[in-house]
């Protein structure tokens, strides 16, 4: 039976509504000022982290002006090596924040549970810096102890407007079985998406307080759904591409090429642009 992990996920959420309403509260706050402003909220996140990134995006219930930062060199699904390789690159920053322009006013969300990889750090640092509200959903404790990979020694939380604690602990496993020494069980991405949708609904909430309605997908199967879903994609599709195509202007990024030999597929795709 699983009822160890039914049980330790049921804590590790439990732990999260106990002390991260505040936290939700001011991620929900920066959400509803963008919307009311007719802004865009970004998703980033590398690794399993591109998994609450989808999550949050073209979902019904979930809110229509979400735009996902979505690196196919950054996605396990290009190679798990090369993705953790690539999102300890700091070209690979340069290169995300010049194909996906954040601007002031927009809220951009970050998914990094360690707290601690380059290229989630220098993209929240620069969104920051052009006036974008950043939250970040990432571990406290994880960050305290993993050793940072930023050349500045930074951390996710030293760049951010707002941190919302997913409370996973070191190395995110969340069940000690008896004859094995790793514990098993990861419950970053279900809290990672438990804490999304609980900012935006809250944001939908502050929004309606307001006399705002939000845009809010609906579920394809209901009666109006395309009508509905329809106007809203009509609103969005020129500054949210994906809506309509991935990557437009191509899919690879491209670097500088370096002296010593590709040490990966990512380097490979880095230094050769295919």
């Amino acid at each position: 039976m699983a009822a160890d992990f039914f049980a330790a996920v049921a804590a590790l959420i439990a732990e999260i509504v106990r002390d991260e309403e505040a936290s939700v509260g001011r991620a929900a706050d920066l959400v509803a000022d963008a919307v009311a402003r007719d802004r865009l909220v970004h998703l980033f996140g590398t690794g399993h982290s591109r998994l609450l990134v989808e999550d949050g995006f073209f979902r019904a219930g979930s809110l229509a002006c979400v735009k996902p930062i979505l690196v196919p060199e950054l996605t396990l699904s290009s190679g798990a090596l090369a993705a953790m390789e690539a999102e300890r690159d700091i070209r690979v920053a340069d290169l995300v924040w010049t194909r996906y322009r954040i601007e002031g006013g927009d809220v951009l969300v970050v998914f990094s549970t360690s707290g601690v990889n380059v290229v989630p750090i220098e993209v929240a640092r620069r969104a920051r810096s052009a006036g974008a509200g950043v939250v970040a959903i990432a571990s406290r404790r994880y960050m305290a102890q993993a050793p940072s990979t930023h050349p500045e020694g930074l951390r996710l939380e030293d760049v951010v407007d707002v941190l919302v604690d997913n409370h996973v602990a070191l190395g995110d496993a969340l069940v000690a079985l008896p004859g094995l020494a790793t514990p098993v069980g990861p419950g970053s991405t279900i809290a990672g998406s438990f804490l999304l949708h609980a900012i935006f609904v809250e944001a939908v909430r502050r929004l309606l307080a307001r006399g705002i309605t939000p845009p809010v997908y609906v579920s394809s199967k209901l009666s109006g759904a395309d009508q509905h879903n329809a106007a809203l994609v009509a609103r969005y599709r020129d500054r949210i591409t994906l809506l309509e195509s991935a990557f437009r202007g191509g899919e690879t990024l491209q670097v500088p090429s370096r002296e010593q030999e590709p040490r990966s597929q990512v380097e490979r795709a880095l230094r050769e642009g295919g």
